[in-house]
C-alpha cells in the first residue's frame, strides 16, 4: 500500500511540480518505506539471535507510523474538495414579482438538451437545474416557494434529451432525431453544450475532436470553429422542431479553476494532467458559444460560468479576483465536471432570470 501511494504522489509531483502536496506525500510514503523496511531487518536479526523483544504500551513502532503514514497518504489521495460546500441560497436573486401572471397562453413543451449538467448529475434527485426551474422543492428552498414554470407555463409535455458524457456532436444528432411538434406548442429548451467536448478523456488518450482535453492551441483552433458552426446548425434546426415558436436558452461553460487555469491542482478522482492551453480553448469555446447565440432571435444565454466564477478550487483565496467574501464555498461534485447542490441551485436561478427576461411579460 504504501508503494502504491509513494508512486502515485511521484506521478503527481511531476505532472503538478508546482503542488508542494504531493512532494510532503511523497517523502512521507518513501520515510515510511525506509522506516519499515529498517525495523523488518532488524526484527529479523534479532529472531535470528534468538532475542525476544515485547514492545511497550507506549514503543510506538515502525508498524504503527506505516499505519499512519497509510491513513494520511489516503487522505491526501482522496481529498479533492478543497472547501465546504456551504449551504442556504446560492447564485443571484429571482424577482418574485416577474412570476405573480402567466408568461405565455400557447401549450409549452419543456426539453433539456446537452450534457450531465442538464442531467442534474451530482445532485439529488429533482435537485438538477433542469427539474428546479420546472417546480421548486420548497422543503429544501422554501425562499424560491412559486417561483417556478410550472405556476406561469402551460407545460404540457417534459422532453428529458440529456444524456451524461456526451459531447457536442451527439447533441447534434440528438437533435436531428427530434418530432417536430404542432404549430400551437411553443418549445422551451434548456441547452448545456461543449463541457465534454473539452474535458474528455481527462487527458488519458490523444486529445481529438469532442474529447480534446490536453490539446495545443493550434491542434484545437479548428475544433473551435468547427463547434461553432455545429452549435449554429443545432440552433437552426431547433427553430424547425418547433413551427410554432420556441426559445432556446444555451448557457456557457463554467470553469472551476476561478480563471486561473490550474486544472492539475484541481485533484478530482481522474486525476487531470496540466492542460497549459487550456485556459485559451476554454474562453475560446465560451466566445463560439456566444457568438452561436447572437446569429439567432429565438436563442438566449444564460451565463453560467460568471454565476459560477468565484466557486471553485480557489474558492477560498481573497487573492483570486474572483472571491466571493459572503460566500467562499465551493460549488462542484467531487468530480469536478458537475456542480453540487449548491452549485445547480445557482444554475437554477441563472436560468429563470434568463427566462423571465425573455418570455414574461415586460412592465
Amino acid at each position: 500500500m504504501l508503494g502504491l501511494l509513494g508512486g502515485a504522489a511521484a506521478w503527481r509531483g511531476a505532472i503538478a511540480p508546482a503542488a508542494w502536496w504531493n512532494w510532503c506525500a511523497l517523502a512521507l510514503a518513501l520515510g515510511a518505506l525506509a522506516i519499515l523496511f529498517v525495523d523488518t531487518k532488524r526484527q529479523r536479526a534479532r529472531a535470528l539471535q534468538g532475542i525476544a523483544h515485547k514492545p511497550r504500551w507506549y514503543q510506538f513502532g515502525a508498524s504503527g507510523f506505516s499505519l499512519l503514514a497509510i491513513g494520511l497518504l489516503l487522505a491526501w489521495w482522496l481529498a479533492r474538495v478543497p472547501a465546504p460546500m456551504g449551504s442556504g441560497p446560492a447564485g443571484p436573486s429571482v424577482d418574485r414579482a416577474r412570476f405573480e401572471q402567466p408568461w405565455l397562453s400557447q401549450p409549452v413543451v419543456m426539453v433539456s438538451l446537452g450534457d450531465s449538467v442538464s442531467t442534474g448529475y451530482g445532485a439529488g434527485p429533482g435537485m438538477g437545474y433542469f427539474e428546479l426551474i420546472q417546480r421548486n422543492r420548497d422543503d429544501v428552498y422554501p425562499e424560491m416557494a412559486g417561483i417556478e414554470l410550472s405556476k406561469v407555463l402551460d407545460i404540457r409535455r417534459v422532453e428529458r434529451l440529456a444524456a451524461n458524457s456526451t459531447n457536442s456532436i451527439a447533441h447534434e444528432e440528438t437533435i436531428r432525431r427530434m418530432q417536430v411538434w404542432p404549430k400551437d406548442t411553443f418549445g422551451v429548451v434548456c441547452m448545456t453544450t461543449g463541457g465534454i467536448d473539452l474535458i474528455h478523456w481527462y487527458g488519458k488518450a490523444a486529445p481529438k475532436e469532442g474529447a480534446m482535453y490536453g490539446a495545443d492551441w493550434a491542434t484545437a483552433e479548428p475544433w473551435i470553429r468547427n463547434f461553432e458552426q455545429r452549435l449554429d446548425r443545432m440552433l437552426r434546426a431547433l427553430r424547425e422542431k418547433f413551427p410554432g415558436g420556441c426559445a432556446v436558452f444555451l448557457a456557457t461553460i463554467y470553469d472551476p479553476t476561478d480563471t486561473v487555469g490550474d486544472i492539475e491542482n484541481a485533484g478530482p478522482k481522474f486525476w487531470l494532467p496540466a492542460w497549459p492551453d487550456g485556459k485559451r480553448i476554454h474562453t475560446d469555446f465560451n466566445e463560439a458559444i456566444k457568438a452561436a447565440a447572437a446569429k439567432h432571435d429565438h436563442v438566449h444565454l444564460v451565463d453560467v460560468y460568471a454565476t459560477l466564477l468565484g466557486h471553485g478550487i480557489h474558492c477560498n483565496e481573497p487573492a483570486n479576483p474572483h472571491y466571493d467574501a459572503s460566500d467562499p464555498t465551493y460549488w462542484y461534485y467531487i468530480n469536478l465536471e458537475d456542480p453540487n447542490q449548491r452549485g445547480y441551485d445557482a444554475i437554477r436561478r441563472a436560468f429563470l432570470n434568463a427566462m423571465a427576461a425573455t418570455l414574461a411579460p415586460q412592465p
